[in-house]
């Protein structure tokens, strides 16, 4: 599969964490839309990982393209957007999956299946804006789902610095002194995928170490200080 963000940080985390997944081989990963076109054309990958808000040429131009120019390739949104001017064009312009990057590791891996098998897969938010359209007197249903349990204090809508609701679940618990084997063990993930989020808020928060993490944490209210 092909993986297409313009943050590399983003990018580089994903080709971590995806290349870590039995059966599922990253043959690429591309900056903008352009470079998700050239390179799909040029290497032919089953399924393409897509961003949305990309320069150059974005993530809804480049799949309708992609539907085109090589239409074995399916794609499977991963953006934070999932408003009605993002959601509906980019599954008009061939998309069979959506996803927010407030997905955890399973959910991103079980979407990636599922597209690759042929079938789609929704978030389930997507799920419900598409249900509130086809019903327009019903409210549409807001664009962030609650977090997890044990999570950050802060709700997923408010977290700073583009934190996802998954890195700052991960940042509070070093906060709150877990190892990186004890977060395994809380969160049911490898070791790989934890150091691979906490690389991301890394360089999100501009923290050098997990002291300068958990001062952070506390500073934006992400623990209870009590």
């Amino acid at each position: 599969m092909l993986i297409a963000d313009d943050q590399q940080v983003v990018r580089g985390g994903l080709v971590l964490l995806i290349g870590m997944l039995d059966g599922i081989e990253v043959v690429g990963a591309a900056r903008d839309g352009a470079e998700a076109v050239e390179l799909t054309e040029r290497l032919r990958p089953d399924l393409v990982l897509m961003d949305l808000n990309m320069p150059v040429l974005d993530g809804v131009a480049a799949t309708a393209a992609l539907r085109e120019k090589v239409p074995g390739s399916a794609v499977l949104v991963l953006t934070t957007y999932v408003d009605d001017d993002s959601v509906f064009p980019a599954l008009r312009a061939g998309a069979r999956g959506y996803l927010t990057k407030g997905a955890d590791d399973d959910e991103v891996e079980t979407a990636i299946r599922h597209v690759r098998a042929g079938r789609t897969w929704l978030d389930p938010v997507v799920q419900a804006r598409l249900v509130a359209a086809l019903q327009p007197d019903q409210a549409a249903p807001t664009a962030t789902p609650p977090h997890p349990p044990g999570s950050a204090r802060r709700g997923a809508d408010t977290l700073p610095d583009g934190l996802t609701p998954r890195e700052a679940e991960v940042l509070t618990l070093i906060a709150h002194g877990l190892s990186n084997a004890e977060i395994c063990a809380r969160l049911v993930v490898s070791q790989a995928t934890v150091k691979a989020h906490i690389n991301r808020f890394f360089a999100k928060i501009g923290a050098a170490d997990r002291a300068q993490s958990e001062r952070y944490a506390y500073r934006n209210d992400l623990v209870d200080a009590g």
